[in-house]
């Protein structure tokens, strides 16, 4: 949810109300104090807020070369604001297939998926909202295997969205149409302003959080992961919540920087995590790489 600036603002038909199991302790504690615990940083390197502040993506298209996807502001073809998605989160991509997430306006009913096929077809998927769901769409990410797609909403949740992936799951139309939720991540620890997730294993998610209040982790903007106990399968599943570490915030300008999206490249290992620049820098976004620490 990036604001920047000039213009930069921030399975069943229906899945079973999430219940809440999120603890109710204190402010938890990093693993690591210094740096993301289990993740040495090898690098880093800006990117145009306007094209690069809300996501990233590994592409590996069918017989060619992968490449890094990024999505800012900017990224919102014109053909879908007139449509009234306005908003663009973290994207990721699977066997070459590109699925954006898109969010309307807060009094709209529902959110949307782009898909677009290695040949640059898009086909639509649209989620109505259920019941106590926030309209938001910060991102999403593909679990391996390509048949189940997590989301999330906003604020403080106890929860993540699991859906078909829409497009490479046969629950949904290739057609595009209606994405019901398939059922949630309930997680054991409350989390807050999820801008970015990607999946590092078939069990494990690394998650970016733009919370500042440490009042559910005692420091700032954490890196978490979520730990499934087995893989996606479409129904509910409990998460386990880790804070890594908090996420870099280094800048010439002071200010608020914002978490943004998250990247992990199987084939190499990488993890990347943005954060954009406050001040008068924030037309730059960070992107901060790691490898797994030895």
């Amino acid at each position: 949810m990036a604001v920047v600036g000039i213009l930069l603002t921030g399975c069943s038909s229906q899945a079973a109300t999430p219940t809440t199991v999120a603890k109710a302790s204190g402010p938890s504690k990093p693993v690591s104090q210094s740096g993301i615990a289990n993740w040495r940083e090898i690098g880093s390197y800006d990117e145009s807020s306007l094209t690069a502040s809300e996501g990233v993506a590994t592409v590996v298209p069918p017989g060619s070369a992968s490449y890094l996807l990024y999505r800012g502001i900017t990224s919102v073809p014109a053909s879908l604001v007139a449509e009234g998605w306005g908003h663009i989160g973290d994207p990721d991509s699977a066997g070459g297939y590109i699925i954006d997430a898109y969010q309307g306006p807060s009094s709209g009913h529902s959110k949307m998926f782009l898909v677009t096929t290695p040949s640059g077809v898009t086909v639509q998927y649209t989620h109505t909202l259920v019941a106590s769901e926030e309209y938001n769409n910060s991102f999403d990410t593909i679990a391996p295997g390509s048949q189940w797609m997590v989301s999330g909403e906003w604020d403080t949740m106890s929860h993540l969205q699991v859906y078909p992936t829409p497009y490479l799951n046969h629950r949904t139309s290739p057609q595009g149409g209606n994405l019901p939720l398939a059922g949630y991540i309930q997680l054991d620890h409350k989390v807050s302003y999820i801008q970015g997730c990607d999946f590092t294993s078939k069990i494990t998610l690394i998650c970016a959080s733009d919370d500042d209040s440490r009042t559910l982790f005692s420091n700032q903007k954490p890196l978490l992961e979520v730990v499934l106990p087995n893989a996606l399968t479409g129904t509910t599943v409990t998460g386990h919540v880790i804070d890594l570490g908090s996420i870099p915030q280094k800048s010439t300008c002071s200010g608020k920087f914002e978490a943004e999206g998250v990247d992990y490249d199987v084939a190499s290992g990488t993890l990347r995590v943005e954060i954009i620049q406050p001040g008068t820098c924030i037309l730059h976004t960070t992107v901060y790489e790691y490898t797994h620490a030895t």
